[in-house]
């Protein structure tokens, strides 16, 4: 009786914060109810726009999930429902030795800290780390990343972020190492081996992740997002499980770093082939799984897309949209950032990570003939289509969008591409094929080496040219009788020569390495106003205003740059 009461009293609790709360979402639909939440928030009246959407998509987002929560605690269907999903859940996770994955994740641990030790002891603060680190702002839900947000809260003890490196990117190497035990779990029958963790090693230290893992504030989230996309597969034996834990799953990711987005598909088609060449499960079977998997994953990206996702900030859309192709233009947008994905990772790759990938692709499709239950001739060209199809996925969503640039970091699905093809190939097959797959892997192991020592390199010779410009500035201007000046930068830092050296084996190093001021980066500026304490000159780069045509007289010329100024506007050329 006692709990019979409890549980009518915890149902009219529940009742009334729904009704209270359709009550907030529904009266926040009425653009009157809007303008009074942006007038209170002080938003500028050219942004009410933007607002007003983000709020009506929040509302909207919002009476769905309180439906959803009243249809699962009021109804008795729904009720019967949670308790069968928690129920497989349950199950899933009592099937499943956890103690198993201890020394495989420490093992992991140790080839992720070893790859990125160079990086930690560059120190390097890599492209947003400058800005957080000295205005210790979170802001990734700019991005709608509202997940790494809330969870940066716990990392660094405070809302406001302070340099804690590299604690962070100890976070990243730990959550990597657990994304690649449960990969290989996943993809290898549940059989966890020393080569098979090898093969794993694309996952964390391909060199679009190693732009990720560079970060110091961003790392954890990042990594995080990769995880998020594999755990889903835990419960693949029970489908109300399975089902539940891929869209929850799925939309955290979303709201962590959204470039991960493909690798939940690689899984999916990898699994499906494995069974599917192995005749390991009925063709039904395999189909209605991968038309679960299908609905999960379109579920979650509409569910982001429509109620969770903010537009792009006005200021960052040179940079990249969250608009999607109309739909005239979908396809041949489609086609276009495929093109633009594949010509990427042909100019970033050396001639070696070339013939390494070939042959990995090329046992892949030979250890698929040989295991093979179909047709040869069948498993021969299903083998390629698969390579293809996951080359594809590996892109994500970002296929979709409007991109105007396009950075290493979009690409971390290549990565997650690559660790799942070596698995496959290293799993129960011959010695020549594995030596293959770890020839490539030491190949990525020692680019992770070069890369942190290419930050260090760059970082002293940038700030060798900064201190330069500074010591040049304040010898021309400290006695200016203005308070302040602008100033705009043509050019940028040119990289080190050891960098350069680096490129013509690894021409990828130079979409990593960032440079330092000119005209690339949005928030160059803040390293010679704000990191160096030089507050007196204002900037002017990122806005309209151009110095150029003025044809400012020559203060001062040398051989790292070229000062023009009138007084009171100054233009520096910088030098290569």
């Amino acid at each position: 009786m006692k709990q019979l009461n409890r549980d009518r009293t915890t149902q009219i609790c529940i009742a009334i914060l729904s009704v209270l709360g359709l009550i907030v979402c529904i009266s926040v639909l009425f653009p009157q109810i809007r303008s009074f939440i942006i007038t209170l928030i002080g938003r500028e009246q050219s942004m009410s726009q933007g607002v007003f959407k983000v709020l009506q998509s929040f509302a909207m987002g919002g009476i769905c999930m309180i439906l959803f929560v009243d249809y699962c605690t009021l109804t008795n269907s729904g009720r019967l429902l949670v308790n069968k999903v928690k129920q497989e859940i349950i199950d899933c996770l009592s099937e499943t030795d956890f103690r198993s994955f201890l020394k495989p994740v420490l093992f992991m641990s140790g080839v992720y800290l070893l790859g990125i030790f160079t990086i930690i002891r560059a120190n390097f603060s890599y492209l947003d780390d400058l800005d957080r680190s000295i205005n210790d702002y979170q802001k990734w839900y700019f991005w709608s990343r509202y997940v790494s947000d809330f969870v940066s809260f716990f990392v660094h003890g405070d809302f406001k972020l302070t340099d804690i490196s590299p604690l962070p990117q100890l976070l990243a190497v730990l959550i990597l190492s657990v994304s690649s035990v449960l990969l290989v779990y996943v993809i290898g029958d549940k059989k966890i081996t020393t080569i098979r963790l090898l093969a794993s090693i694309p996952l964390g230290l391909s060199p679009y992740f190693l732009s990720c893992i560079a970060y110091k504030f961003d790392a954890p989230y990042m990594a995080l997002s990769i995880l998020l996309s594999i755990i889903p597969f835990l419960f693949i034996t029970r489908k109300k499980a399975f089902l539940f834990c891929s869209v929850v799953s799925l939309l955290i990711m979303c709201m962590t770093y959204q470039a991960a987005s493909g690798i939940y598909l690689l899984i999916v088609i990898i699994l499906c082939f494995q069974d599917w060449n192995c005749r390991k499960r009925p063709d039904k079977e395999i189909l209605s799984f991968i038309a679960m998997s299908a609905f999960a994953f379109c579920f979650a990206m509409l569910f982001f897309r429509f109620f969770l996702m903010k537009p792009a900030q006005p200021n960052l859309t040179h940079y990249a949209t969250t608009e999607m192709f109309a739909l005239p233009d979908m396809l041949s947008g489609i086609v276009r950032n495929i093109a633009s994905y594949i010509m990427s990772i042909r100019q970033n790759f050396g001639i070696t990570w070339k013939i390494g990938i070939v042959f990995v692709c090329i046992f892949f499709i030979i250890k698929s003939i040989h295991v093979s239950s179909r047709k040869k001739t069948l498993a021969f060209f299903v083998s390629i289509l698969v390579i293809c199809i996951s080359f594809i996925l590996a892109y994500g969503v970002y296929t979709f969008l409007i991109l105007h640039v396009w950075i290493p970091r979009f690409f971390i699905g290549f990565g997650i591409f690559l660790a799942i093809m070596c698995i496959y190939v290293v799993s129960d097959y011959k010695k020549i094929a594995i030596v293959a797959v770890l020839a490539l892997n030491w190949c990525l192991l020692v680019f992770s080496f070069s890369f942190g020592n290419a930050l260090a390199d760059q970082a002293r010779y940038s700030e060798f040219r900064v201190g330069i410009l500074l010591y040049d500035l304040n010898t021309l201007f400290f006695n200016q009788a203005t308070e302040s000046f602008s100033i705009q930068l043509e050019n940028s830092i040119e990289y080190a020569p050891s960098i350069k050296n680096i490129a013509k084996h690894y021409p990828i190093i130079e979409e990593l390495v960032p440079k330092r001021l000119g005209e690339g980066f949005f928030m160059d500026s803040q390293y010679y106003l704000a990191h160096f304490n030089y507050n007196q000159c204002k900037s002017v780069n990122g806005t309209p205003i151009d110095f150029r045509p003025l044809n400012l007289p020559v203060v001062l010329d040398s051989h790292y740059h070229t000062i023009k100024s009138d007084g009171s506007r100054i233009l520096v050329i910088l030098k290569h």
